[in-house]
């Protein structure tokens, strides 16, 4: 069985956020980090790797730096890792995102693709579902439980206070929510071995059945109004009530007020 797992080196927000003239993220400039529901979807494809013998690959679009998510993953116990990198990619929306990452997935042999649910500088849960749109593949997102049985894949759905089991034939696409489970750490061995491993690296030319007129920023229909770091919130309203009974008056009359109930 292979399973490709796509992964996304993302802001660490912690340490704020930098943007270019034109809006987008200045990512050369930031700290990173392996997108957390990514990491919960390349978990699960370990997970099934320890169970079946699978074979895992992960790919990731992104700057040459981005190489580092993908030795992470390996020595997490990833087989492979691709790097899809070209300066033409550079500015992507979602739609040249996934376009362009469907364009490499044509090279790979693949039974399951699994993405996480979104990424945490965009939040948009759009290139997941978008990927299986370009692949023409079955697609169940918002994954909270995952098995292999035969040649189908079940999935617990999330879904409001309750999940929906969904049962899917192979090949298909799964998006990972970050609650699907708990991801290992790397091992020592793991990091050396990742590091004496050769990463293959992708650029325009290796991507199949794709058009220039949507990739890069330049083929991203998407365009960004305003962008900015995270906004602090101005000083609450202190209330000192006389009784528990006026305190409750207060807080229902701000809910009714602003018409939250």
């Amino acid at each position: 069985m292979k399973i490709v797992v796509c992964i996304k080196q993302v802001p660490d927000t912690k340490g704020g956020v930098k943007f270019k003239p034109d809006g987008t993220l200045d990512r050369a400039a930031m700290l990173t980090i392996m997108n957390p529901d990514d990491k919960a979807g390349l978990e699960a494809a370990l997970r099934i790797k320890d169970e079946t013998g699978a074979e895992v690959t992960v790919v990731t679009m992104g700057l040459p730096k981005a190489e580092e998510v993908l030795r992470e993953a390996m020595a997490m116990g990833a087989d492979k890792g691709i790097l899809v990198t070209d300066r033409v990619l550079g500015g992507a929306d979602t739609w040249a995102t996934s376009t362009t990452i469907a364009g490499a997935l044509r090279n790979i042999d693949y039974d399951l693709i699994i993405t996480g649910r979104q990424a945490i500088d965009g939040d948009t849960a759009q290139v997941g579902p978008q990927i299986a749109e370009h692949l023409d593949l079955p697609l169940i997102s918002y994954a909270q439980d995952i098995k292999i049985e035969g040649d189908s894949v079940i999935v617990q759905r999330q879904y409001d206070d309750r999940y929906h089991v969904l049962k899917a034939k192979l090949p298909c696409v799964i998006t990972a929510l970050s609650e699907l489970n708990e991801p290992r750490y790397m091992t020592p061995g793991g990091i050396f071995d990742a590091y004496d491993t050769e990463i293959t690296t992708w650029g325009r030319k290796d991507l199949k059945d794709v058009d220039d007129s949507n990739l890069g920023l330049a083929g991203s229909p998407t365009q960004i109004a305003k962008a900015s770091d995270k906004v602090r919130k101005g000083k609450g309203v202190m209330m000192t009530a006389e009784t528990a009974e006026e305190g409750v008056e207060y807080i229902m009359d701000k809910l009714l007020t602003k018409h939250v109930i």
